[in-house]
């Protein structure tokens, strides 16, 4: 991740979560944190305790993030931000627990004579799907399911990221209500995920199972000589086990309902 790229991260983080941006310079940028990001971000437990419990006024932080340090003032103070940072990852996880769930209207490009426009619930799950072994792989799918009558998209970003969302219903729109509960949307694309995965071509998996024969017969020939196998050799043949043994993982990112217009 560049340097440029983590200082345009921090623009949008702070400006979507209401912060106000006081200075944006090249190599640094200050940030005065609202209340919810001062809590969420600088560590201030014993201070909002005590300032909730007397009902003072809050005052929460300002903080200077250092992008650039060759572009900065000399003097200016700061925290220097790059990737691998305990403070991106921080922003990086509170970015994951804020945007879990969301829903979005679409906006109509015309509005004629003030007529209603219908918006059809979609359930969007934003899914990592992980295969591990000695190696990994992560995909990232994009799934959206029409609460409507169930049709499911994959890639479903693709289909909606030129479209005009906002998180209020606009004006002569309304919400068709779902046929399909979420829950239910959600077993069907867990369905659609597991049949797809399982319709894969799996040769990675045998590869892997091949090289930890491999390793096996070569720490058995290491341990041939000893009729009772000593603790050493579990240990090393779990490990063996848990290094090479296929896994697929899949973890829900994020997701969501989206009300739109036919796709």
């Amino acid at each position: 991740m560049l340097q440029t790229e983590i200082h345009q991260f921090l623009k949008t983080f702070f400006t979507e979560n209401n912060c106000d941006i006081e200075e944006d310079k090249n190599g640094y940028m200050t940030i005065q944190l609202t209340v919810d990001m001062d809590k969420a971000l600088m560590n201030r437990p014993f201070y909002w305790t005590y300032l909730e419990k007397t009902g003072g006024t809050p005052n929460p932080m300002k903080i200077t993030f250092i992008t650039d340090q060759k572009q900065v003032p000399e003097d200016l103070k700061g925290e220097a931000i790059h990737f691998g940072a305990p403070r991106l990852h921080q922003l990086f996880a509170t970015t994951k627990e804020l945007a879990k769930y969301i829903r979005l209207f679409e906006v109509p490009n015309v509005v004629e004579n003030h007529q209603q426009t219908a918006l059809h619930p979609w359930l969007m799950l934003n899914v990592k799907t992980s295969y591990q072994c000695d190696r990994k792989k992560d995909v990232i799918r994009s799934l959206g399911l029409n609460l409507i009558n169930g049709t499911l998209v994959d890639q479903f970003f693709h289909e909606i990221q030129n479209r005009r969302l906002q998180p209020k219903i606009p004006d002569y729109c309304f919400t068709v209500s779902p046929i399909i509960k979420p829950q239910s949307g959600l077993s069907r694309i867990e369905s659609y995920l597991t049949n797809t995965i399982t319709a894969e071509n799996h040769s990675w998996a045998e590869e892997a199972r091949a090289r930890w024969q491999r390793d096996l017969q070569l720490l058995d020939h290491f341990y041939e000589e000893h009729d009772e196998k000593p603790e050493t050799y579990g240990i090393e043949k779990q490990a063996l086990q848990d290094q090479y043994e296929p896994i697929v993982n899949i973890e829900i990112i994020n997701g969501g309902i989206f009300y739109l217009k036919a796709l």
